[in-house]
């Protein structure tokens, strides 16, 4: 996750690209080319692959400035839908808590033009029992699908306590597939069993919330890496979440996570005392003429419609 450029050069950005939009449309411009699946099917990571000595060295994943086609509104509008699973701290703190967030969230890791990189991902509730909810940057970005892509719940400082799941098929809404639109950066995985189990009977899953509207407590989750952070522990933000009034609709919400954190889950409803909620949205972008705030993508039916994909792929 990357801070934005001053609000001057992103605006000149905006309008540079809005210019080179507005010349493309002109008699003569070329088709557009088609847009891009919205599923992959990454090669999996040969079995040793990521040692600890890899997990931690690899880069934590941020993300470009906005440009003109992420700026679109999301559509909140539809009928509150709920997926149950069975006083705040202070922001960017280690959570310690204890509770089933510990087990379901953890870093997602994968190789990304010939580097290796690393985001937050979680698993929740689906049919089948396969389905790791992240941010659509952590599975496609700068218009190419992840490889060797893999789910580490419980994540400790180079040790995978519950095993490294590799995604059979990765997936992201319509919108961020085709043109990697900042409000609908949502991403999924579906990870083969482990052991003869799946994900969700091993480490649990949490139930997801769409079309739930904005200005709500939350609490989000992630492993960032890039400093004050290095990527070793579960860190959490919580508070009073609003809707952005600058560039995007999506949430905005008091954290100073970093790189790496991109992908980890915001929950509403959420029990300190059991570690569950709701999940509402991912850590997806944040503004660097704006620190310590954090921005993530409304679940409306976009991402729904991910979610319902992955689940009974």
């Amino acid at each position: 996750m990357r801070r934005h450029r001053t609000a001057t050069a992103a605006l000149l950005a905006v309008t540079a690209l809005l210019a080179g939009a507005l010349s493309a449309t002109s008699a003569g411009a070329a088709p557009a080319p088609a847009p891009s699946p919205a599923s992959f099917a990454p090669k999996q990571a040969a079995k040793g692959f990521w040692t600890a000595e890899r997990m931690r060295a690899a880069t934590p994943l941020d993300l470009v400035p906005v440009g003109p086609g992420a700026l679109k509104s999301p559509a909140p509008g539809g009928e509150e839908t709920v997926i149950a699973p069975t006083a705040f701290p202070q922001p960017g703190g280690p959570w310690s808590s204890g509770g089933a967030v510990v087990k379901t969230s953890g870093r997602v890791f994968f190789t990304m033009q010939g580097r290796t990189a690393s985001c937050s991902g979680n698993s929740v509730t689906s049919q089948n029992g396969s389905t790791v909810i992240t941010a659509g940057h952590c599975v496609k970005y700068q218009g190419a699908w992840h490889t060797n892509w893999v789910f580490v719940p419980g994540y400790d400082n180079g040790q995978a306590p519950y095993g490294q799941w590799s995604a059979t098929k990765t997936l992201a809404t319509d919108q961020w597939a085709a043109s990697e639109d900042i409000n609908y950066d949502v991403g999924a995985a579906v990870v083969a069993p482990l052991n003869g189990k799946t994900l969700a009977a091993t480490v649990g899953a949490q139930g997801l919330s769409f079309n739930g509207g904005y200005n709500k407590p939350m609490y989000a989750f992630g492993f960032p890496a890039a400093a004050p952070y290095d990527g070793s522990r579960l860190i959490h933000c919580s508070g009073n979440s609003s809707r952005d009034f600058l560039f995007s609709k999506d949430h905005s919400l008091g954290c100073n996570m970093t790189g790496g954190s991109s992908g980890g889950p915001w929950f509403t409803s959420f029990n300190e005392a059991t570690g569950t909620g709701l999940q509402a949205s991912v850590n997806s972008f944040g503004y660097i003429f704006l620190p310590n705030r954090m921005f993530g993508p409304y679940f409306g039916n976009e991402a729904k419609a991910v979610y319902d994909k992955a689940q009974v792929s």
